[in-house]
């Protein structure tokens, strides 16, 4: 036999279990449910509404039941037109119990002119007042409890996995998030920080507000598990700030995205992000010059050279935004040209004019570059193609030197014969007294737009931008660490004193735009990188915003070790942007202009035609040869490039090109 305690437990375990039931039925059999209960509480509400006017029960009389007849069908007609059975009832708030209100008014206005203007034998006239109101009651009354009711059922279901949050930020976004949570059966919102001190020691929803300052201590008291981000509007510098501040806890960090994500004030779970490595650059983008980005694009045919890359793509997406007349994606990867084409298909305009063309073309083919300039005849030319994986690149010189220097020789050539107005190298940081056969590469190749600037007509303004990495790009250390970090470690990277300039993809693509736009000739423009960034820091950062903790000899018992694994063949320690001194400022307070020393195109292009030779009979050797004369800043460390014969200095070779 059950004792008294396990009655009451067991009752309410079985009517959990048959709300839970219900919430899993199919929508239709839910919305049926509806109509059967809420007839049940008009039926009440008229019995309640006789009882109070007559002061006794009567549940079952010709007048009652009149009076049922009248208010059934005006209620589900009322409620029909005001769209009250549309609304789910598990997130019923205060514009669902609105519409209830106004659909009890609309129910009223038969009610009162049969029962009160007119008047029916035996019917009190105050019951087609009394009867809306206290239908009104019931039916508010019932979706808080239904409402409440599946919130906690599941709590319920998810008990024993729950985690618990809190959520930094009680402005409206937080608020709206806390409503949220309240849905999320696997989530427990704990309490609220925020740093505004006249909302310390608020409650919202019951839930306090707390200082900054107490998120160590509350951290261990609540057993918080994540940190959630609701500061949509703030500063990328200020979450920087405060992203820093939550490292040295052990919680996770997600975040909301920026204010303009967020559609119709509404905010949801799925709206939640990792915290992203740009939030921790603590640098706000600078608003673009909307004039200076359409100069080389809108109303133009423009081309993109390695449309389906990380930059490339970024700049089809810009562009596409800018109105180009037609845009030409020139891509040697089925793959990556398909994605790019598809992407840029499903989020175009439909009243947008502009032509996107998908060219299947490798750069470094003469004949197939030829064949795109002549029929689409571009007047803007962005060219991004290049292989740029360090390591990679290393092993496969003849490759990369093809592709990165003949690629940009052939487009640089045959836009200016079909009189491109403008034309852009993408370039890189590596450039700048390399170490490594890729930067040697892309050195050479701002050689090849310099010599073409001074020598044309002027009719095809060349141009040259350069700058470092870009986050979560293909080969990027950021994905590499988080897959590292989610299989559980270790963190491999090659130096702990190894530094690097990082900028997000959006941002470099569009001071690329933009630097194109304002060239004259022959500049090579060179992008604010912000302030360098330790890989290790980087590392240490990931790890612990991911809820871990880094295991070191300060750590034993820590989650996820770093291991340093030694430079790879051709990395730097560090990278640099500038060859010379004293760049020049520009309109842009994020673009300056630097001052290189270049090559007159004769010369440089019998060094070409020696190159070209030692490539196409596959002497790699032969081939760096003319790359260490043409950029004697070059200084191969712990590659191939390092120990063969070729790379010997040339003390003639190397006097005669940095005197220019």
């Amino acid at each position: 036999m059950k004792s008294d305690n396990e009655i009451p437990s067991a009752l309410i375990a079985l009517f959990m279990n048959v709300l839970r039931r219900l919430a899993d039925l199919p929508r239709p059999l839910r919305r049926l449910t509806a109509f059967a209960m809420d007839a049940a509480l008009c039926v009440l509400s008229v019995w309640l509404a006789f009882s109070i006017r007559m002061g006794q029960w009567e549940l079952v009389s010709p007048p009652v039941l009149t009076v049922i007849a009248v208010a059934l069908p005006s209620w589900f007609l009322a409620a029909w037109w005001c769209g009250t059975y549309r609304s789910i009832i598990r997130s019923a708030g205060g514009r669902t119990i609105a519409n209830i209100a106004v659909a009890c008014l609309l129910m009223s206005l038969p009610m009162v002119t049969i029962f009160t203007f007119l008047g029916l034998e035996g019917i009190p006239r105050t019951v087609s007042i009394l009867q809306p109101m206290i239908l009104l009651i019931l039916l508010a009354t019932s979706r808080v409890l239904i409402r409440y009711a599946l919130v906690d059922v599941l709590h319920l279901v998810h008990r024993g996995r729950q985690q618990r949050v809190a959520i930094y930020g009680a402005g409206r976004a937080g608020q709206q998030l806390g409503l949220a949570l309240r849905h999320e059966g696997h989530l427990v919102l704990t309490c609220y920080f925020d740093d505004d001190e006249s909302l310390i020691g608020d409650r919202i929803d019951g839930i306090r507000i707390h200082p900054p300052y107490d998120i160590g201590p509350l951290v261990g008291e609540l057993a918080i598990d994540e940190i959630l981000l609701a500061l949509p509007s703030t500063t990328r510098a200020r979450r920087a700030e405060i992203v820093e501040s939550l490292k040295k806890f052990q919680v996770s960090v997600r975040s909301l995205p920026s204010i303009g994500n967020i559609i119709d004030g509404e905010v949801s779970i799925r709206d939640l992000k990792d915290v992203k490595v740009e939030d921790l650059l603590g640098r706000d983008p600078v608003p673009p010059d909307e004039l200076l980005l359409g100069e080389a694009i809108a109303d133009k045919i423009v081309l993109v050279s390695g449309a389906g890359g990380s930059i490339g793509s970024e700049l089809c997406r810009q562009i596409m935004a800018r109105g180009p007349r037609c845009l030409v994606l020139v891509e040697r990867s089925e793959f990556a040209l398909y994605s790019i084409l598809s992407e840029l298909e499903e989020a175009g305009d439909e009243d947008a004019s502009a032509v996107i063309i998908p060219e299947l073309a490798d750069v470094s083919d003469a004949a197939s570059i030829r064949r795109v300039m002549e029929r689409y005849r571009p007047q803007s030319v962005f060219h991004a193609a290049a292989y740029k994986h360090v390591p990679l690149v290393e092993k496969n010189p003849v490759s990369g030197l093809r592709n990165n220097i003949f690629g940009t020789y052939h487009c640089c050539v045959e836009a200016e014969r079909v009189g491109a107005s403008r034309f852009i190298l993408v370039s890189t940081d590596k450039a700048v007294r390399p170490t490594n056969i890729m930067g040697a590469s892309k050195r050479v190749c701002e050689l090849i737009v310099q010599a073409r600037a001074d020598e044309g007509d002027g009719e095809t303004i060349f141009s040259i931008v350069r700058f470092g990495n870009v986050l979560s790009s293909s080969g990027s250390v950021v994905p590499r660490f988080q897959a590292q970090i989610n299989a559980g470690g270790p963190v491999t990277l090659t130096h702990r004193e190894v530094t690097r300039y990082f900028m997000t993809i959006p941002e470099a693509a569009q001071l690329v735009l933009q630097a194109g736009a304002m060239a004259k000739g022959g500049e090579v423009f060179v992008l604010d990188m912000g302030q360098p960034v330790r890989i290790v820091d980087l590392a240490r950062t990931m790890i612990q915003l991911s809820g871990r903790t880094v295991r070191d000899e300060r750590n034993l018992d820590g989650d996820i070790v770093i291991e340093e694994i030694g430079l790879r063949p051709g990395e730097k320690m560090y990278e640099e942007l500038l060859i010379g001194d004293n760049p020049e400022p520009t309109s842009h307070s994020r673009i300056m202009r630097a001052k290189e020393e270049r090559l007159g195109w004769s010369e440089l292009s019998e060094w070409l035609d020696n190159m070209r030779r030692a490539l196409e009979s596959g002497d790699a050797d032969g081939a760096m040869l003319v790359v260490r004369t043409l950029v004697p800043g070059y200084a191969p460390t712990n590659s191939r490039e390092s120990a063969s014969p070729a790379a010997e200095p040339n003390d003639d070779n190397d006097n005669r090109v940095a005197s220019r």
